[in-house]
């Protein structure tokens, strides 16, 4: 069930408190992970969200206020941590709050800042279209850190979408298209040297539902989708279409949230939620862009927030 009347919602925690504030429907499925009331149902959001935000050293130090972090990440799919020193290393000391990384074909971190002969377009200074990280693996990172080291004079905008929002107006405007990208499976693909040498291969569909039809993660990301497109022929035209539909929701005005990052501050989203792109820079030698990312999964997540949950409420 939906409701579209105006949210406003502060998960408060004594001094602390994470808030959102959204126009649009908020989803009212069940969360088996944690019981009510103290994990809400998710928001979902348009562009007018406001972007839940924190203090960073306040989530390292204080029991109440990560958990207020956790609880918005998990229920609104982004938070915005501001006031990190804007050098490298914050998003392994903001892991270590919750557990540890996971580690990637990029590395335990990994620099996002132009690089020459670069074998992933993040690694330049063009525009980056909107996707969810390594639907390439079996099974995603369900977390990204970015922190913002030295951003561009010039460009560089963050840009991201509520694709869960996104495909519920899918699947309420165009089921057909809904029912294609959440039943047929398409090949993703990703190959190069980093931390390692590597060739990646995973069949996935665009949208994942679970048992109950609920969408339950988003794999699109049109540069490492494969150019074979293993599919019977009367399958090829339909996928497409529902493709291109499901781009065109995610990218009108209205579902897009736009911002800036400044050094010193700190993203963090669910990748199996969010699409995120960048707007193109320009790559100035004396000031360069420059940010480090990392990943989670999900699982430590959710074990961290479960843990600081019994030490601040003293439930299980």
């Amino acid at each position: 069930m939906f409701m579209q009347n105006e949210i406003s919602s502060v998960i408060v925690y004594e001094r602390h408190s994470v808030t959102s504030r959204r126009p649009g429907p908020v989803s009212r499925g069940r969360l088996s992970d944690i019981p009510s009331p103290l994990l809400p149902e998710r928001y979902y959001w348009d562009s007018k969200l406001r972007i839940p935000t924190a203090d960073y050293q306040e989530v390292l130090e204080d029991d109440k206020a990560a958990l207020a972090w956790l609880l918005a990440l998990r229920r609104v799919g982004i938070v915005y941590l501001k006031g990190a020193p804007a050098q490298q290393g914050q998003v392994s000391r903001l892991a270590k709050r919750i557990g540890y990384l996971r580690l990637t074909f990029y590395g335990h971190t990994w620099q996002v800042q132009d690089k020459p002969m670069a074998n992933n377009v993040a690694y330049t200074s063009g525009k980056l279209s909107q996707h969810t990280d390594y639907p390439a693996l079996h099974f995603a990172p369900g977390v990204q850190f970015l922190h913002c080291i030295n951003q561009a004079v010039e460009g560089g905008e963050s840009e991201v979408v509520d694709g869960f929002h996104a495909a519920e107006q899918l699947q309420r405007e165009d089921p057909e298209a809904f029912s294609t990208l959440s039943s047929l499976h398409v090949d993703f693909t990703d190959t190069g040297t980093d931390y390692c040498d590597f060739m990646l291969q995973s069949k996935k569909c665009i949208i994942d539902v679970d048992a109950e039809g609920r969408v339950a993660r988003i794999n699109y990301n049109n540069a490492t989708r494969d150019s074979v497109l293993d599919l019977p022929l009367h399958q090829v035209q339909p996928f497409y279409r529902a493709l291109r539909s499901y781009v065109d929701v995610m990218n009108r005005p209205e579902n897009v949230v736009t911002y800036r990052m400044e050094p010193g501050d700190l993203v963090t989203f669910d990748n199996w939620r969010l699409l995120h792109g960048r707007r193109s820079y320009v790559s100035n030698p004396g000031r360069l862009r420059h940010l480090e990312g990392a990943y989670l999964d999900w699982d430590e997540v959710m074990s961290r927030l479960r843990i600081l949950r019994r030490k601040v409420h003293g439930d299980a």
